[in-house]
């Protein structure tokens, strides 16, 4: 970006400028009045008067006239006039040419029209014997000492206004900067909530967008470390139960016939795959939900994945003598990663199972609403209490009901996260009779989305 199309920059211009005028200004209001409060000086008029005729009788009108100019330089309009006419075609001043009558009717008169201005008439007779009268007019300061009194006092102003403006500049420059330097700094302490404020990321120039960049990465970055370690406690959360049926078939291995240390071996084998397909899929949902490259999305039939996951858990529905039932009014399609929307619908089923009571029922459905697929998991168990609705996906939140099965309070809250980072939510609520309804609203992809705005259009 150029540096003229900066705001910063915009601004500091417009300050050097706005200081420019007002010492210019500032500096003629104080010249004009001390000039007009200075004292007069005055000139030795006949002395004036004599060498003004002298030169004349001397010089001629030539010599005149380059005294005359002298004159001028000095504050002092002067001209010699001979019979009442002017030696000089030198245009009068309106004070003096206004009492031009009185000085040459009065052989020696002093006027004072105003108090900063001598009009003067003196007769002079030279050599020659010819009456000559000197008619001068005299103001408070000469233009070379007001010329002087103004340059100097517009110096002083000058630098005074640009060490006023610098001040400024440094302040408006030092202030924003000391506010990102104590955010840094308190950041760099572990403190990630620091932001540097709306007072600096308000301002629309360099600094407020320096501000504003700082407080969205501070922000980025405390929700990467506060992710980071949620991903840690569901990780060890996960870990807990293939861990610990990894020590029993160990120590079944070790204490058991030689024959079966073979069968205990491959069941440990299916456990560490089990193992590393979990972290794998953890890993993916960090990197999902921290939005970081790498993460592969496809496209997801939930009919068909849905069944597959009833499927594989009726093992332990079985053993828990649960009836598992599945229903799908639509065949929706998503975008997203297959095994995290697996590992979704697993902990769903197992949360449903878990909380049935022996011979109880799971229902499942899916169906579509709106842009949105649906998967619907009921139960017939406790329900919630209703005070505890918010809370059920909170991590580690295990409420009134958490005697009626084990576990760490992480399984819904793994689901949510995984909803999320699909671009859907998640929701519970109780049914009516007893149990537990969670509903999976999932974004359809781009085309299924579009057919079905279509059909409800038609």
């Amino acid at each position: 970006m150029s540096p003229f199309n900066s705001p910063l920059y915009r601004r500091l211009l417009v300050w050097f400028v706005a200081a420019n005028l007002a010492t210019l200004v500032l500096g003629m209001i104080l010249t004009d009045r001390l000039v007009r409060r200075g004292k007069l000086s005055e000139p030795d008029w006949i002395e004036l008067a004599q060498s003004a005729n002298e030169i004349y009788q001397t010089e001629g009108r030539i010599g005149l006239q380059a005294w005359a100019d002298e004159r001028h330089l000095e504050g002092i309009e002067a001209n010699l006039f001979e019979n009442d006419r002017p030696l000089l075609p030198r245009p009068l001043p309106p004070p003096l040419n206004e009492a031009l009558p009185r000085l040459l009717a009065d052989h020696e008169i002093m006027l004072r029209p105003r108090p900063d201005l001598r009009v003067v008439g003196l007769g002079v007779t030279g050599n020659d014997g010819v009456h000559r009268q000197l008619v001068a007019l005299r103001g408070a300061r000469p233009p070379q000492i007001r010329r002087q009194v103004f340059v100097t006092i517009q110096i002083v102003l000058s630098l005074f206004g640009i060490g006023g403006v610098g001040w400024l500049i440094a302040r408006g420059v030092a202030k924003p900067v000391e506010a990102l330097r104590g955010a840094t700094q308190r950041m760099a302490a572990g403190e990630l909530s620091a932001r540097v404020g709306p007072k600096w990321t308000s301002q629309q120039d360099e600094l407020g967008q320096l501000a504003r960049d700082f407080d969205g990465m501070a922000e980025r970055i405390e929700s990467l470390v506060a992710h980071e370690r949620s991903v840690l406690q569901d990780l060890s959360h996960e870990l807990r139960s293939p861990l610990a049926r990894l020590q029993l078939i160990l120590d079944l291995a070790r204490s058991g016939k030689p024959g079966d240390a073979a069968e205990q071996f491959r069941r440990g084998e299916a456990e560490i795959e089990r193992l590393d397909r979990m972290i794998g899929e953890m890993l993916a949902l960090s990197r999902m939900e921290a939005d970081l490259p790498g993460m592969e999305r496809e496209r997801v039939s939930l009919a068909g994945m849905v069944r597959a996951r009833v499927d594989a858990a009726g093992i332990e529905a079985q053993a828990r003598e649960v009836t598992l039932s599945t229903a799908a009014n639509a065949t929706p399609i998503v975008i997203g990663n297959n095994a995290l929307l697996e590992r979704a619908v697993d902990n769903l089923l197992g949360n449903a199972i878990k909380f049935s009571p022996l011979g109880g029922a799971v229902d499942v459905h899916i169906d579509q609403r709106g842009d949105k697929a649906v998967i619907r998991v009921q139960d017939r168990g406790p329900g919630v209490p209703e005070t505890e609705i918010e809370s059920l996906f909170r991590p580690f939140f295990r409420g009134a009901n958490a005697a009626y099965a084990n576990g760490h309070g992480l399984g819904l809250t793994i689901v949510q996260r995984i909803v999320r980072a699909h671009g859907g939510c998640v929701e519970a609520i109780n049914r009516e009779g007893g149990g537990l309804i969670v509903e999976l609203l999932l974004p359809l992809a781009p085309v299924e989305a579009r057919e079905r705005r279509s059909s409800q259009t038609a």
